[in-house]
């Protein structure tokens, strides 16, 4: 019952004796009393007890009096954290509990001589994962705003929003519908889950698998052999383009087959993800400063609202938004310090596309409890990206070579961005990321607005105006009164 731990760090390793207890199968019994149970046979083991008919205190104070060294309690059911009150203050073995399939399938394959180590290796809060998370965040907002400002910039050359695919908001009542929308669609998911899960995912196959294909189409350079056209029924196509559409479908319909499989499809889910708020980041633009201070203030508070107000009104305590973030089958556990574990393998619970996963690299037992994963909403991305999507066009207005707006407002981003992490690191509970990136990109962009004394030209931004092209003019080259030109800087 001797056994060496060694340990190295470094030129320097040690050798050091422990020693480990050999386990007792005692599932024939609850173990709610010590009737009928000789403590010559359990004490220094560890014992294995069925789960039910009294409290796990309960069956850890009897096995401690009959001199055991530790206790497991074997579950057919889904195992939950214990809830520690004060009936634990008197015991002093260790206490866990276990699958009883798993016990049986180690019994199977050590027979009734098992030997048995309890350990739980320190698990860092700070995990790898985060960065990764902030990493994609930050590049998928700086690269989403330049390529809105390039797009700006082709505009100023005579493209229109039309032909450019962009769409503009302007108008502060449309923004307030647009939140209502928003609000109504969060609130029709958390009661019709089942239903509109799928609608969604094959939603997101589609817009993820066009916004792929619109990036990798403007990145790609290929050989002059793939930019040969051909035209079929007046339809012109390139090899080029007809290869990158093939290559985005594949990648959206392998991610829809296994969207559920863990271990790796998170990988599709994170580029289709990025791809998709890249081209909602260039494709919706804020006309000026005004609509992006109405637009960020209402999300902000459409997140904080269903984030920690709509606790208080749901049935199991848990938030709409992370319940339809996670799904109904998913465990309010998982976002608190509880943790579930199913008794039995179960079919995976659909999940919706709307947030960035990346496992927890110091998660020591993923492989055997479940994968964790360090998550972000899309709309953590898109929401301030818009902003920065608009400081990255007004730089272009006003050609700053320096991109001072932008660069700032990205900044600004990285700041509210680690101040979340920050504060989700020190509360121990998730956190809606928009109560942190709203103030710290507005105000940051409204203070570089002051000090450049630009705050009139940034806050009323630029006016983009239709010509009815119906409507000639009186006269060559002079336009009717009630008439505006096609591009008006203020």
């Amino acid at each position: 019952q001797e056994a060496i731990l060694h340990i190295s760090g470094g030129s320097t390793d040690r050798e050091y004796c422990i020693v480990f207890y050999p386990l007792k199968n005692m599932t024939s019994t609850m173990l709610c009393n010590g009737s009928g149970v000789s403590p010559a046979l359990v004490k220094g083991k560890v014992l294995v007890v069925m789960r039910g008919d009294c409290t796990y205190s309960q069956k850890a104070l009897v096995a401690e009096s009959l001199g055991a060294t530790a206790l497991l309690i074997a579950s057919n059911t889904s195992m939950f954290t214990p809830t520690i009150n004060d009936s634990y203050a008197k015991i002093h073995i260790p206490l866990a509990l276990m699958r009883y399939r798993d016990f049986l399938e180690a019994q199977q394959v050590f027979g009734e001589g098992m030997q048995v180590k309890l350990y739980a290796p320190p698990q860092s809060k700070i995990d790898a994962s985060i960065a990764v998370i902030l990493l994609i965040a930050i590049g998928t907002v700086a690269l989403g705003g330049y390529w809105s400002g390039a797009c700006e910039s082709v505009s100023l050359l005579g493209e229109s929003k039309a032909d450019s695919g962009e769409i503009s908001l302007y108008s502060p009542l449309k923004v307030v519908i647009f939140v209502l929308l928003m609000c109504g669609m969060l609130v029709l998911m958390y009661f019709f889950f089942k239903v509109l899960v799928y609608i969604i995912i094959a939603i997101f196959c589609l817009a993820s698998a066009s916004a792929l294909f619109s990036l990798t189409f403007k990145l790609s350079c290929v050989g002059c052999c793939l930019l040969s056209v051909f035209s079929i029924r007046n339809w012109n196509f390139s090899v080029r383009s007809l290869i990158l559409a093939a290559v985005c479908i594949s990648i959206a319909v392998v991610w829809g087959v296994y969207r559920n499989e863990d271990r790796w499809i998170w990988i599709l889910q994170d580029l289709l993800g990025i791809a998709f708020c890249l081209n909602f980041i260039k494709t919706i633009s804020l006309s000026n400063f005004k609509i992006c201070v109405i637009l960020l203030s209402l999300l902000l508070v459409y997140d904080v609202f269903f984030v920690f107000i709509t606790p208080f009104f749901t049935k199991n305590g848990v938030s709409i938004m992370v319940q339809v973030a996670l799904g109904p089958d998913a465990s309010a556990e998982k976002v608190s310090n509880m943790v579930e574990v199913p008794a039995e393998p179960q079919a995976p619970s659909e999940k919706l596309p709307v947030v960035m996963r990346v496992p927890r690299f110091s998660a020591w037992a993923q492989n055997l409890c479940g994968m964790q994963f360090s998550i972000l909403g899309y709309g953590d991305i898109i929401v301030p990206g818009l902003l920065v999507a608009y400081c990255s066009r007004f730089d272009v207005l006003i050609n700053s070579r320096k991109k001072i707006y932008f660069i700032s407002c990205c900044i600004a981003y990285l700041l509210g961005m680690i101040v979340t992490f920050a504060v989700m690191l020190l509360s121990g509970m998730g956190q809606p990321a928009l109560l942190y990136l709203v103030p710290f990109t507005l105000i940051t962009s409204a203070v570089v607005a002051a000090c450049r004394r630009e705050m009139r030209r940034f806050w009323a931004g630029t006016t983009y105006e239709v010509v009815d092209s119906s409507r000639e003019p009186l006269l060559p080259g002079v336009l009717p009164s009630n008439q505006t030109s096609p591009l008006h800087l203020p």
